[in-house]
């Protein structure tokens, strides 16, 4: 005989966030701020990664005030210039234990073709949105498999599933973080470790000013004649992947703005 899921309760089912702790990277702006935010209004002790002090001082002091039985812990830190024997250390530092990472921080720095790109920007593009992902996946995920418990949400795009113009650098190292995921979650298949991306097309973020350098014509005309995603949009996602009931595993969410099909086809209005 067939469960009656409906009657039993076990159909909405989900997993509660409350007292959890969390390390979220890329944590002042954009989308890491948007997901910062929901995962504290969800009562998760969050650690907050970020280069820009400030932000992250002023982030900790807005939202302690908001959510006083939330803890949030503020950590400066380059992973590009940050040692391994640092890195690994870094679990200790935190003043709860995180079992849910999100490594959110990456960016894009400019449009050229494969023959006149930058080299230097290039670099950079890599061991941000590559490194940055390996370092603190190595950091925490050796935690989780020992406590058997954990989630690790790894903030790709739909660049990692498409390639287009312009696009080489970029789409190579969202390629990378879509192949490092599926493979961490074959690593951990035998923990209740759970591993999962958020893939999203067009969002309106400062992600846009700083891959064009500041110029805002440039920025104006990605966006022009229609309505983009926003950052809160892609934090909805990551609470999605992170509640769902113990014996589900989301492994991917694909998002698109509504006027998207693809990374470049979008219909504009105009």
């Amino acid at each position: 005989m067939a469960t009656n899921l409906r009657t039993t309760g076990e159909r909405h089912q989900f997993c509660s966030l409350q007292g959890r702790g969390a390390l979220v990277t890329g944590a002042s702006g954009g989308i890491g701020l948007a997901i910062v935010e929901r995962l504290a209004e969800c009562g998760v002790n969050v650690c907050i990664v970020a280069r820009r002090v400030e932000k992250l001082n002023e982030l900790k002091e807005k939202l302690e005030t908001e959510y006083p039985d939330v803890t949030i812990f503020p950590l400066q830190l380059d992973v590009s210039k940050t040692s391994e024997e640092e890195m690994l250390k870094i679990p200790e530092k935190v003043p709860f234990q995180v079992d849910i990472l999100v490594n959110n921080a990456g960016l894009a720095l400019g449009t050229e073709a494969v023959d006149t790109n930058s080299i230097s920007d290039a670099m950079t593009v890599v061991n941000t949105n590559i490194m940055g992902v390996v370092a603190f996946t190595r950091a925490f995920a050796s935690g989780m498999r020992e406590r058997d418990r954990g989630h690790i949400v790894n903030i790709s795009s739909i660049a990692g599933h498409e390639a287009y113009i312009g696009g080489s650098i970029y789409c190579a190292t969202k390629h990378a973080v879509d192949a490092f995921t599926r493979s961490a979650r074959h690593d951990l298949r035998n923990s209740k470790v759970r591993v999962s991306s958020v893939s999203p097309g067009a969002v309106r973020t400062d992600f846009t000013m700083t891959r064009f350098k500041g110029d805002v014509d440039a920025e104006a005309a990605l966006y022009r004649g229609f309505d983009p995603m926003i950052a809160e949009d892609v934090a909805d996602q990551v609470i999605y992947a992170l509640s769902r009931p113990m014996r589900t595993q989301v492994c991917d969410i694909i998002s698109l703005a509504n006027a998207q099909s693809a990374a470049r086809d979008i219909h504009r209005g105009d």
